[in-house]
């Protein structure tokens, strides 16, 4: 590996570079950087499974993380192949996000958070068009399919592993913290853990975008195309949004994120074709853009030091449970009233996500920070 000398070299050269000094001159830090190539490539990998997970399911095909996918042989084994793939996002999530916020100064905290947010929309961008292709390619071969959506996921974690260090300075201090319920978090961190569970109620899974599509005509072949839609919406606001949030209050662009949650919601209740629809999806990837990395900002800055590895895994638990409960009720909704108040219920509940965030006091959402 002729390449392995240069590259140790320039990894140690850049070790000996404080993450303040570089960030001070304009750049983020490298590990920014590192964990939002691993976030693309997870991505890449989990989103080919999801975009052909509701019409295969929904039309009674032969059934599909990760390797248990290309394994599974019924329904039962696929929800829980995605149930462990679910399990693994919200265990890595938490360290990721507390690294980032721990290397990066609070004056581009939210950039940071922007810009880990779009490499990891990059790889759901393009994981519903590698199905398609993919599906195309093989002749439908959906096993073949899920074994090479296995390589990226490999991928993500030889490069997590060759690239990422350990912060050092900052180990002793989180090795004393102890978990003692929620009772150690930040009041302000709290409180927006009460937001995210509203706001995580309000918005099921993406695969309901997909099914609504599908109702309307599209077919299952090209129905991974939604989801195309819906993060190339996402991807082009997601870092704006964040470096937006470093110029102005982050709790407004938050609460013009929900906004925007509540109008999707409504013309998806309504629309009854595709093009409508369509609207809908882009105006859902939108608010995803503008609530996804500030809400790690938001906990981020609310969070003491040395408490946010626990806060985020507190924020990323509790949201989980919310889209958890969500996708089920929506199920339920879907099954018994329909498609339309599916998402009527969603707007309603993104309402009140949205009014308990506007209600909190100013001083609420950045108790804590250092």
């Amino acid at each position: 590996m002729p390449c392995a000398g240069p590259a140790r070299l320039l990894k140690r050269r850049m070790d000996t570079i404080p993450p303040t000094d570089r960030a001070s001159e304009g750049r983020l830090p490298r590990t920014v950087w590192v964990l939002g190539i691993v976030s693309l490539l997870m991505d890449l990998s989990s989103e080919i499974y999801h975009a052909l997970l509701p019409a295969f399911l929904s039309y009674g095909m032969a059934a599909l993380s990760k390797p248990l996918f290309p394994l599974a042989s019924g329904a039962v084994p696929i929800l829980g192949a995605r149930f462990v793939d679910r399990i693994g996002k919200g265990i890595r999530g938490a360290p990721r996000d507390a690294m980032i916020a721990d290397e990066t100064p609070p004056a581009l905290r939210g950039r940071a958070f922007g810009l880990r947010q779009s490499l990891d929309t990059v790889g759901a961008f393009l994981a519903p068009l590698a199905a398609v292709g993919l599906m195309l390619l093989l002749g439908n071969n959906i096993r073949a399919v899920f074994w090479i959506a296995v390589i990226p996921a490999a991928l993500s974690f030889l490069f997590a592993w060759a690239m990422l260090r350990e912060g050092g300075a900052k180990a002793p201090l989180a090795v004393k913290m102890k978990w003692a319920g929620f009772r150690t978090l930040d009041p302000g961190v709290k409180r927006l853990i009460g937001v995210g569970f509203l706001f995580g109620l309000a918005r099921f899974s993406e695969s309901f975008l997909i099914l609504k599509a599908m109702d309307a005509g599209l077919s299952p072949a090209l129905s991974p195309l939604v989801l195309t839609l819906f993060n190339l919406s996402y991807l082009l606001l997601a870092y704006p949004a964040g470096i937006l949030s470093d110029r102005m209050a982050p709790r407004t662009i938050l609460l013009g994120g929900i906004a925007l949650l509540v109008v999707a919601d409504l013309v998806l209740s309504q629309a009854g074709g595709l093009w409508t629809i369509g609207i809908g999806v882009i105006l859902w990837g939108a608010h995803m853009a503008l609530t996804q990395g500030v809400f790690s900002r938001m906990i981020a800055d609310a969070a003491g030091e040395g408490r946010r590895a626990i806060s985020f895994g507190a924020f990323f638990f509790v949201s989980g449970m919310a889209a958890l409960l969500s996708s089920l009720g929506a199920g339920l909704i879907w099954d018994r009233d329909g498609s339309s108040a599916v998402f009527m219920a969603g707007a309603v509940l993104a309402g009140v996500a949205g009014a308990m965030l506007l209600l909190l006091p100013n001083t609420a959402v950045a108790e804590g920070a250092p």
